[in-house]
């Protein structure tokens, strides 16, 4: 495994709206940001695990999972207009100008991602050691055909083929970023492009099943029960195999 300095980011903002306090919610019996965190210490290979966040209440939970929370986020990165992306570099900056401290490569993990495994996170490491990626995330298969619909409720196709066909195999495989959600990226790539989805990124993908981002209060429940169930659908998959 790596000999590298690897920050593990853990983003928290305290204002969801859709679910109420979100990421301190008890999922299962534990506030649902204490996944994160233990998955990111149980990583050998971790330097430090930060959580960013501008809540004091989220700060004080994150460290009695063993966090580490050295500030709490500037209200101008707080806001429901606010740019993940800004305070990362935020974060990676003040590290370094504050602590001296400046990791080769930042993993960030959602608190959103209760479903997200070791394996994930692994994978994404190997891929970007053995390219010439600058960054590596998650995906998941979703529909090749891609549909917007305009302010009068027609249907638009987005992605359409040179040759169009009915058949779903005739068409390149289509992938969303997902739930499992892992950003594995070069430090010096992201402060160079300002941005976690750099020129140079490549893809694990991880199953659909798992693939759950807590967004609103229908994705909680799914949650919950294929959490609870998921050693029994692994299972069951392997029969179609």
């Amino acid at each position: 495994m790596p000999k590298e300095k690897i920050l593990v980011y853990i983003p928290a903002r305290g204002g969801s709206k859709r679910i109420k306090n979100k990421n301190i919610k008890n999922f299962l019996g534990k506030p649902l940001i204490a996944y994160a965190i233990e998955q990111a210490l149980s990583l050998s290979f971790a330097d430090r695990v930060i959580v960013d966040t501008d809540s004091s209440k989220i700060a004080g939970i994150a460290k009695k999972y063993g966090a580490e929370t050295p500030w709490l986020r500037p209200e101008y990165l707080a806001t429901d207009n606010s740019q993940g992306i800004d305070s990362l570099l935020y974060t990676v900056k003040r590290l370094e100008k504050d602590q001296g401290y400046k990791p080769d490569y930042v993993l960030i993990l959602q608190t959103t991602s209760p479903l997200r495994e070791f394996d994930d996170i692994k994978k994404c490491w190997q891929l970007i050691k053995n390219s010439d990626a600058d960054s590596v995330l998650t995906v998941c298969p979703t529909h090749p055909r891609l549909y917007h619909l305009s302010a009068e409720n027609d249907l638009i196709l987005v992605n359409q083929p040179k040759k169009w066909s009915d058949n779903v195999q005739d068409w390149p495989a289509g992938f969303v970023l997902n739930g499992c959600f892992v950003y594995l990226v070069k430090t010096e790539a992201l402060l160079k492009e300002k941005t976690d989805i750099t020129k140079k990124t490549k893809a694990v993908i991880c199953p659909k099943w798992r693939s759950i981002d807590l967004d609103m209060p229908e994705d909680w429940v799914m949650a919950e029960l294929v959490y609870k169930n998921r050693k029994k659908i692994a299972q069951e998959l392997k029969k179609f195999r």
